[in-house]
């Protein structure tokens, strides 16, 4: 063959080859970070006046919620909006008791609340109104309030404010900027609830033992297929898949630098055992190994996990009432870190675990040793999580628009 001939055919081949590339990279979404139909209801969350309640639920779909399932459906009213726990959106064996389901309906809550508020009204919140049903969260009826001196400024539209700036972030945190007493004290504040309770590890020793204890649960956790490939059915590693669903855990939300998420996005997807693995790996280098501080939200009485069959059996209104309101605590904390540019990620893989321990019937190890560390026979650990400075931005999730989440 001529030289000629062999070059051309080398520059054919070079072209396809990048062409291919850019497809690929097109494909998977590397160039496409926050873009997207997933992603519209982070830029519309205010809506139009003329929508009526529908703005609340607007606000209220951005909130936190577990591997972002996204648990909720909304029915709506002129004067009342009711929120309904959608089951199929459950965790199952990963939330057996469907405490973090009714944790993530909690923030929904209290965005939906801050919504109303900052609109000029009242929102009288019910929780769990029909003694029938646990799967009937809350009725908010909603009255007009009296009108705010103008000019002012109240804490819930400061709150109402950094809800679509309010982010789980999963990237190290900087351990050479401590969080301030006052921030902790400023953030414990926030807690109207006699029934709650916020345990702060702070101090090295008792933060140190905290993390052994979430990398053992997650370890434990990560030998469970069947926990495993309940989690797995939230991973959206694929840009279409993401988009049509507009729900679940990305390679966005993982907590990965720019160059890591370009890569982790263009190389095939990792086989299950690889993600078990980086998840592990993750929960023991870049998160516990970074906090600077752990928080405990723990409730007043009850067990520390409900006895019965999984699924949510054995559950009873109260507990399901605490943890709403519970959820509604977290959401508050999170908006309010934000608006001072702090870094939250909840971590309850020790909770998790524990619950699996009640469902399996074996040694409550890690239920034991959460009991042991917060030191209070009366309050029962019901969240875990990490605060501290970023060292990188948290991206958005996709998110559901207001018109799939109605029932």
């Amino acid at each position: 063959m001529k030289r000629r001939t062999i070059l051309k055919g080398a520059g054919a081949v070079l072209v396809l080859a990048a062409g291919g590339g850019v497809w690929r990279a097109s494909d998977r979404g590397v160039f496409s970070t926050g873009r997207g139909p997933a992603y519209e209801p982070w830029s519309t969350w205010r809506g139009d006046p003329s929508e009526g309640p529908l703005v609340y639920v607007r606000a209220a779909i951005l909130a936190a919620n577990p591997h972002n399932t996204q648990p909720w459906l909304f029915r709506l009213s002129a004067s009342r909006l009711d929120l309904f726990a959608d089951p199929r959106r459950s965790l199952g064996p990963l939330d057996p008791f469907r405490r973090e389901l009714y944790l993530g309906l909690g923030c929904a809550l209290e965005n939906l609340h801050l919504a109303a508020q900052v609109d000029g009204f009242l929102a009288n919140v019910a929780y769990l109104p029909d003694a029938a049903s646990l799967e009937h969260a809350a009725a908010i009826g909603l009255t007009r309030a009296p009108a705010a001196p103008t000019g002012s400024r109240s804490p819930a539209a400061t709150l109402h404010a950094a809800i679509p700036r309010r982010h789980t972030n999963r990237a190290p945190y900087d351990m050479a900027r401590p969080v301030s007493q006052a921030a902790l004290q400023a953030l414990g504040g926030l807690n109207d609830d006699p029934e709650l309770m916020l345990f702060w590890f702070a101090e090295e020793g008792k933060r140190r033992r905290l993390a052994e204890v979430m990398v053992r649960a997650t370890e434990a956790m990560r030998r469970d297929d069947e926990v495993m490939r309940a989690s797995a059915q939230w991973e959206r590693f694929r840009w279409r898949e993401m988009q049509a669903f507009a729900d679940g855990l990305t390679v966005d939300a993982l907590g990965l630098s720019a160059k890591e998420r370009a890569l982790a996005k263009w190389l095939p997807t990792p086989d299950p055992a690889r993600v078990r693995d980086l998840w592990q790996r993750a929960t023991r280098e870049r998160q516990t190994a970074t906090a600077s501080v752990f928080g405990v939200l723990a409730g007043l009485g009850g067990e520390l996990t409900p006895r019965g069959a999984s699924g949510g059996g054995g559950v009873r209104a109260t507990e399901a009432a605490r943890w709403l309101r519970c959820g509604r605590l977290w959401q508050r904390l999170h908006l309010w870190g934000t608006t001072q540019d702090l870094a939250m990620q909840p971590m309850n893989q020790a909770i998790e675990r524990a619950e699996r321990e009640a469902v399996l019937g074996v040694e409550p190890t890690i239920g034991k040793a959460l009991e042991e560390l917060i030191g209070e026979p009366r309050w029962k650990p019901l969240m875990i999580f990490r605060l501290g400075y970023p060292t990188l931005p948290a991206l958005p999730t996709p998110r559901r628009s207001v018109h799939r989440v109605l029932a």
